[in-house]
């Protein structure tokens, strides 16, 4: 039985779409890898909230977009021991594998650094770098022996509380902590305390792949493997706010913003109703308040300051030849140098910086006060008062009314009117000698001019 044109057509296509779907399974059994993603942030200053708040807000977006890693750059010299615990927390909490490199070379995980470094899934180091130092410094001032050892056991058994669950070595990383050690990039990786050196962060991410890390998920450690080839890396850059906060965490840029509102306060209030020195030094003065919020402040500096100002002002009530203006420099300057606690150097202000700027403030404080106070006891410019003791010309007679002469004159260009204790005739030249309300009190004057006084 012969079959019809249209069935052999049928047969036909389904035999040609047969031999396109075999054709096209090796297609679908592969399917192609979608690539990674890791996110990037540079820690580049010391550690305080700022930066504290940075790292939070980077673990929080690679993890709300699901990156195969975090990449932070890290060179710092140290900071905050709150700041630290508050970083080491969200990196241990964060679902995404945080990387900590220090880079480039030249650069330093010191001090709280160290702490941040070992808390990484994975530590690494460029050659060329240094980590370690990390003993605690009391924010208070010099600690007694057994404060001290509080903290240095204390800062130890933080620090063995996640490097033990890394797999690191505990005992050399605590010599960071007990003894100041630091170590270069070769021994840190030969002591165990880094996982990988690499010289630049493309070939970093390209020796971590497919590697094995050491998890701590809800406190258990646990295994994951890295998935980064080919990974394209995103820098996540600063915010203005934090770019902002960033620079007032600095002392120096605080103590600058301090001193300057208050000069320019200080010049509202003897220039009333200028306004923009005010209103820019009351910003300004918030600002630094701000600032020094963020950073550890010691009540001792704070009572030098308010001595310094009480100085400087008694040297304008009283004639001390300069000795009161020195004395409250001098606690000016103290006041400022010692104002942050600073952990380490790069937190504290700077001599030079508090020095000159003290002896600057001093200077122009004690010549506006004196300028303002001779202002106040000179006589006024303006009015009757400024009248007194001028010489002018009567316009008129001026003859008894009621009880005194009244009569008007001519004055400085001004037509004022005027009493005297005996009558003057007409253009007779009189001297102002006080005034009552608006009117003057004038006298006649011996020589008398051939016209009027104007």
């Amino acid at each position: 039985m012969r079959k019809s044109a249209a069935s052999v057509f049928r047969q036909f296509t389904g035999f040609l779409l047969l031999c396109l779907a075999c054709a096209s399974l090796p297609l679908l059994a592969y399917e192609p890898s979608i690539q990674p993603i890791v996110y990037k942030i540079e820690i580049r200053d010391t550690i305080q909230p700022i930066s504290a708040g940075r790292l939070e807000r980077a673990i929080d977006t690679a993890n709300r977009e699901h990156a195969a890693a975090l990449l932070v750059e890290l060179d710092t010299p140290g900071g905050l021991l709150d700041s630290t615990r508050q970083m080491v927390g969200a990196i241990l909490a964060s679902r995404v594998p945080v990387i900590v490199y220090v880079n480039p070379a030249g650069s330093r995980a010191a001090s709280a650094g160290f702490f941040l470094l070992e808390a990484a899934d994975v530590a690494a180091m460029a050659p060329g770098t240094n980590t370690g130092a990390s003993h605690p410094v009391l924010e208070a001032g010099s600690p007694d022996d057994t404060m001290k050892m509080k903290m240095e056991n204390d800062a130890a058994a933080f620090l063995r509380s996640y490097v033990t669950r890394r797999g690191r070595n505990a005992e050399v990383a605590e010599t960071a902590v007990r003894t100041s050690k630091s170590f270069s990039a070769d021994e840190a990786l030969d002591q165990k305390l880094i996982d990988q050196i690499a010289p630049s962060e493309t070939q970093l991410i390209a020796a971590l792949d497919g590697r094995s890390i050491t998890r701590i998920n809800n406190g258990e450690a646990s295994s994951q493997t890295l998935h980064l080839k080919n990974a394209r890396i995103i820098s996540l850059e600063p915010t203005v706010r934090e770019q902002l906060l960033g620079y007032l965490a600095n002392p120096n840029i605080a103590l600058l913003l301090l001193v300057g509102g208050a000069l320019l306060i200080y010049l509202e209030f003897n220039v009333p109703g200028t306004i923009v020195p005010g209103a820019l030094g009351t910003v300004m003065v918030l600002l630094s308040v701000f600032a020094l919020d963020l950073l550890p402040i010691r009540h001792t500096a704070i009572l030098l300051l308010l001595s310094a100002a009480v100085l400087l002002l008694l040297e304008v009530k009283f004639a001390s030849h300069g000795i009161l203006a020195i004395a409250g420099i001098t606690c000016l300057a103290f006041g400022t140098l010692t104002l942050v606690d600073a952990p380490i150097p790069e937190m504290a202000i700077q001599p030079v910086v508090a020095i000159s700027l003290c002896i600057a403030f001093g200077i122009i404080t004690v010549v506006l006060l004196r300028l303002a106070v001779k202002a106040r006891r000179n006589k006024a410019l303006t009015g009757p008062a400024a009248l007194v003791g001028a010489l002018g010309a009567t316009m008129e007679p001026i003859w008894t009314r009621n009880t005194l002469p009244v009569g008007r004159i001519l004055v400085q260009g001004e037509i004022w009117q005027a009493i005297a204790t005996a009558p003057i005739p007409e253009r007779e030249t009189v001297r102002v000698t006080g005034f009552h309300d608006d009117i003057l009190e004038v006298q006649p004057e011996i020589q008398t001019p051939p016209s009027l006084i104007s």
